[in-house]
């Protein structure tokens, strides 16, 4: 069954009948309840569109400066290249000189390797945006070289995957980011299970952008060669111990490690109605903001640096969003907690997403003020379409399972 299956194309038209405006002004979250194990065995569906586009439209009316944020930090190259330095002289070490400390390999690895790699995965989110450095051209080899600890040809296949999770985010069947069916049926809701998933997140992040089935672009090509040489010429120099050493970097690193907890931070929903979440803890200094990922969603043309200045200036808009404050607490509530699983996401049909777009609009402030008391009846009519959805969902179900 298909996680779209409760709701066809012409009951999303009968739900937003007669609408012109997007009722989920001025903060843009969803009237949905969010999925629940045990009673649920799919994501929830939502009839809207993904709600950043629009909100950046309602923040930017009231705070037009912030495109002044707008631009690009040539110090992530040198971060880059910091990062890249570090990595290759800890695969020479270990591959060439400490050639008998295994387990204290193992160790910086998992410690520094794996930090390190996590931060590499944050600098590809940095080019894919073109923050890195004035034209594509130069930030796709901000990405090129920033790829060289990782060994697999990995940067330019994120930019294009991960432009394609911003344009379609929770569309089901084109947002690469939504776990697989066969994720939900196998993975369920058994801690131990949730515990070995984080482990190889990594590997299932790569899978869903393979299962998609595009052909490689001209870049992913390009991006292939380059790693290919790159990894020769490491294994000439760091021997098979260093490659070792980075191999075993990227696994831990991008598995079940602070640093990649922020895959599960984004966009797995804690809270009914909300899909993306920010993450307000000191693991932001290291791993370049990545954690204000309601802010980035709204405003993808910001740097790294001048993202803590969003909420700054539009505090009403962030600051009664749930957030969290410890990756430690996000990795352990989701494989302890009954009510976390891979289901836990919120997705919309192609249709529901194309059509919320287009016709319902971002109201102006006056327009806001005019329909104040139509959002009440508003509100109120597709609550109950949506938890009849919902209930709709969880009788079939049960009816199957019967």
């Amino acid at each position: 069954m298909s996680p779209c299956d409760p709701m066809s194309k012409q009951e999303v038209l009968a739900a937003h009948k007669d609408e012109r405006y997007d009722m989920r002004f001025p903060s843009y979250l969803g009237f949905w309840k969010r999925s629940v194990p045990g009673l649920d065995e799919q994501p929830r569906f939502d009839l809207f569109d993904e709600p950043h586009w629009k909100r950046k439209q309602q923040i930017l009316n009231d705070h037009p400066e912030i495109a002044d944020l707008y631009g690009y930090d040539t110090n992530t190259i040198w971060i880059t290249s910091a990062t890249v330095c570090v990595q290759m002289g800890l695969a020479y070490l270990f591959g060439q000189i400490l050639t008998d400390w295994n387990w204290t390999m193992v160790l910086v690895a998992y410690v520094v390797g794996g930090s390190f790699s996590t931060q590499i995965g944050i600098i590809f989110h940095e080019f894919t945006h073109n923050l890195c450095a004035a034209t594509t051209l130069q930030n796709r080899w901000v990405g090129n070289i920033a790829n060289i600890p990782l060994l697999v040809p990995l940067a330019q296949s994120f930019r294009r995957y991960h432009l394609e999770h911003h344009t379609y985010q929770g569309v089901y069947g084109y947002d690469p980011d939504l776990p697989l069916e066969w994720e939900l049926r196998l993975i369920g809701n058994d801690p131990i299970k949730k515990f070995f998933w984080l482990i190889i997140y990594g590997v299932m992040y790569i899978g869903r952008g393979l299962a998609m089935q595009k052909q490689l672009s001209r870049w992913e090509l390009y991006n292939w060669a380059w790693s290919i040489a790159c990894d020769v010429v490491i294994y000439r120099f760091c021997g098979l111990r260093g490659i070792i050493y980075l191999v075993i970097s990227v696994l831990l690193g991008f598995g079940l490690h602070p640093g990649a907890a922020h895959f599960i931070q984004e966009h797995f929903t804690f809270r009914d109605g909300q899909e993306t979440y920010s993450y307000y803890g000191s693991g932001n200094y290291f791993w370049l903001n990545i954690g204000y990922h309601n802010e980035h969603h709204d405003f993808p043309l910001v740097p790294w640096t001048k993202l803590p200045e969003i909420k700054r200036i539009a505090p009403e808009y962030y600051d009664n969003l749930a957030y969290h404050t410890s990756w430690f607490a996000v990795l352990y509530m989701f494989i302890t907690s009954s009510l976390l699983a891979p289901q836990s996401r919120v997705v919309r049909t192609l249709d529901a997403h194309r059509y919320a777009r287009k016709n319902l609009k971002v109201p102006s402030p006056t327009e806001m003020k005019d329909l104040s008391s139509e959002k009440a009846d508003f509100v109120a009519r597709i609550k109950k379409a949506a938890d009849m959805a919902m209930e709709k969902s969880r009788a079939h179900r049960f009816i199957s399972a019967e």
